[in-house]
């Protein structure tokens, strides 16, 4: 008979945490799930709310508002809260607001014993998990940021649709910061083995500069979802649900999360998006793939416009 029973509390109920929890419910991914944001009337109805699609979920999730004291028995605190990206307004532009929001939520959950994973969604997001990793005193390994998981997946989807093949078929990842100056590992691009860039020499119908596009696309489709709906959420909270399984199952899956450098891609103390393998402990291991010279100059370039921002406000 199973003893544990996996409990994460969401903080932050907004458009992403809403959707988290919506999703979490739909998958049955967890046993307990609390929600706890400073809107308590908006909270205690989304926990009814799903209460009440419990008979149609998979599997029986107990869902709650609750408070920073939940946060003891929890082994996943998945931080949603914070400033929403405007119109306009890039992600690292939101970094000293929400950095002052989060000091005094980290605060408040290591005060009430928590000692399992922090799972980091709120952007600038590389910023933060390295806030959250400084303010928790948790190890690193403990401390995750939700990376460029979601960039990856838009440009895996844009290139099944550009080939016609299934998106769970296409391998390939966007690195660097979850932001303007994330890049395309081109040079370990594949779908079913076979690697795009000899896909293009094969078909001469293929063209080089579709694959720009895409990339393009990628980049800046945050942008473009914001300025026909307002915020973008239900991309990243599948993401941030996929990557809560592979934590909470012991899967030792490959993502591409926000994880502290320590020497890997020649950078340390830094959080950015890289492939990792995830499990039960968090981030069992950084996979360092072997970039091309551009490649390199591009993911230098992705660190240095991050600590630029970071520094003056985490180091200083």
């Amino acid at each position: 008979m199973k003893n544990h029973v996996n409990r994460v509390v969401l903080v932050g109920t907004g458009f992403v945490g809403s959707s988290y929890a919506f999703a979490m419910v739909n998958q049955g991914v967890t046993e307990e799930l609390v929600l706890v944001d400073l809107n308590k009337e908006k909270s205690e109805g989304d926990a009814m709310d799903l209460n009440h699609g419990m008979a149609f979920a998979p599997s029986q999730t107990k869902i709650w508002f609750g408070t920073y004291a939940d946060c003891k028995d929890a082994d996943l605190v998945v931080l949603c809260a914070g400033a929403n990206q405007k119109p306009g307004e890039t992600r690292l532009d939101l970094v000293e607001k929400n950095t002052k929001i989060f000091k005094s939520i980290v605060d408040e959950i290591m005060a009430n014993g928590f000692d399992g994973i922090f799972l980091v969604a709120t952007n600038p997001v590389d910023i933060l998990t390295y806030a959250v990793w400084k303010f928790s005193g948790l190890p690193k390994e403990r401390v995750i940021g939700s990376g460029t998981i979601l960039d990856t997946a838009r440009f895996r989807f844009l290139l099944g649709d550009y080939f016609n093949v299934d998106t769970r078929n296409v391998h390939a990842y966007i690195i660097g910061e979850h932001g303007d100056t994330e890049l395309p590992v081109w040079s370990h691009a594949d779908i079913g083995g076979k690697p795009i860039a000899k896909m293009m020499k094969d078909q001469e119908h293929y063209k080089h500069d579709d694959l720009e596009e895409i990339f393009t696309n990628v980049r800046d489709a945050a942008y473009h979802i914001i300025q026909r709906k307002g915020a973008t959420y239900y991309g990243i909270a599948m993401g941030l649900v996929r990557l809560t399984k592979a934590i909470l199952q012991n899967e030792n899956s490959i993502l591409t999360v926000s994880a502290q450098l320590n020497g890997e891609y020649g950078h340390d103390d830094i959080y950015i998006g890289v492939p990792a393998i995830v499990n039960r402990n968090g981030i069992r291991e950084i996979v360092e793939l072997s970039l091309d010279e551009e490649e390199q100059q591009k993911f230098d370039h992705s660190v240095e416009v991050l600590r630029k921002v970071m520094d003056p406000v985490l180091k200083g």
